[in-house]
């Protein structure tokens, strides 16, 4: 809805809001979606699609486009599929050089922690259908056998020595470090899930997280794209799916989701050398039920959270603006609010269009299935809350 609005004699912008599913709902799982908005002015959204998530091996990379001034998206296309193998976690950027780039997860074996980080490029890519790639290749993460002590030091810092859940460790602390003397182990397993974030330097900082080691780390490239180095990693009590914003002093700050023990928050940690290394990942005041979040900075410096605001269940999505670099988080307005158990709205995807629009793209599951969800929204809408 958009109207202008008399008040005492003067016209104001009243706030601005809309929203459309992508694709009819249907039966199949559909989840993880990424949006972008190309140079001419279009969108495009992916998602990942089939008939489960890492054990369904027809589960493929689907993408449509939202043309400049429609109101519906277009028809559903196949952005990449590897024959027999689960593809997930899609993410989608556009460079410096206005290249598109698609990230995304091959699950090896039907397991997270023996995935393999894979990309597609294209320079042809704003007419209609699927963009024409003309490039495609792996990210291997080079971590080097300092990981186990990073890892051993940082739990110790954390004064923690409990069984918690990862892929390889029922107990906990001592074969999460045992594992990381794997070289094996350290170079797979790495997955996408947020969009990258390039720097004002020109370096490309791609969030990446293990289910295997339950921690984070980026890989940042200083030749956009042609090379990618491996952080650091983000380590914590399960701090995944990080999603990376920049202070205007250059700290990076990485929120992620929280996959460890109680309470369940929103956990945090910081760069301050442009996401080379980083502080041990805690847990803020912000409820986290295990789901994924993003969090953009706006152009007028202003942050917005995307999140599911509660410590259990995913029936809950809200945005949040924050007007101090995320120290407090005032405005919140709800985008999906229903009984626990009722639906289900998580995995969002966040960004700014050209024209100063907030857009996000989230799995949404309703009576009779699934779709992904875009909502279209300015700052003046949250700021009137619920």
């Amino acid at each position: 809805m958009f109207a202008l609005c008399m008040i005492g004699g003067a016209a104001y912008a009243a706030p601005h809001y809309q929203d459309e599913l992508i694709f009819p709902i249907q039966g199949k799982h559909v989840h993880g979606s990424s949006i972008v908005q190309l140079p001419n002015g279009d969108f495009l959204a992916c998602w990942f699609y089939g008939s489960g998530e890492r054990s369904a091996n027809d589960v493929q990379i689907q993408g449509a486009r939202l043309k400049k001034g429609a109101k519906q998206w277009g028809a559903v296309f196949t952005m990449a599929d590897t024959p027999g193998l689960p593809d997930c976690n899609p993410v989608v950027f556009i460079d410096s050089k206005k290249r598109l780039w698609l990230f995304w997860l091959v699950v090896r074996a039907n397991r997270w922690e023996h995935g393999i980080l894979k990309y597609r490029r294209a320079d042809d890519y704003q007419g209609s259908g699927v963009p024409n790639w003309n490039w495609q290749e792996i990210i291997v993460p080079m971590l080097g056998d300092e990981l186990p002590e990073q890892l051993e030091k940082g739990f110790k810092d954390l004064g923690y020595d409990q069984p918690m859940w990862a892929e390889y460790a029922p107990q906990y602390t001592k074969m999460i470090v045992e594992a990381a003397k794997d070289k094996a182990k350290r170079q797979e397993g790495w997955m996408t899930r947020i969009h990258p974030l390039a720097l004002a330097s020109g370096r490309i900082l791609l969030p990446l997280y293990s289910d295997g080691f339950n921690v984070s780390l980026v890989c940042y490239s200083d030749d956009l794209g042609d090379s990618w180095n491996a952080s650091a990693p983000i380590i914590g009590l399960g701090p995944i799916q990080p999603t990376l914003v920049q202070k205007k002093d250059g700290t990076v700050v990485a929120y992620m989701r929280d996959s460890g023990v109680d309470p369940s928050r929103v956990m945090s940690g910081t760069s301050t050398d442009e996401g080379k290394t980083w502080s041990l990942a805690l847990d803020t005041g912000i409820p986290n039920p295990g789901s994924s979040l993003e969090t953009i900075a706006l152009k007028d410096g202003r942050w917005v959270m995307i999140f599911n605001d509660t410590e259990q269940g995913r029936h809950s999505l809200a945005l949040a603006l924050s007007v101090d670099e995320g120290q407090s988080w005032a405005k919140i307005r709800h985008l999906e609010l229903a009984p626990m158990g009722q639906g289900g709205f998580a995995y969002p995807s966040l960004m700014q269009s050209k024209d100063g629009k907030i857009h996000a793209t989230y799995s949404y599951s309703g009576t009779g299935g699934k779709s992904i969800k875009h909502v279209a929204l300015d700052t003046q809408w949250i700021e009137a809350g619920d």
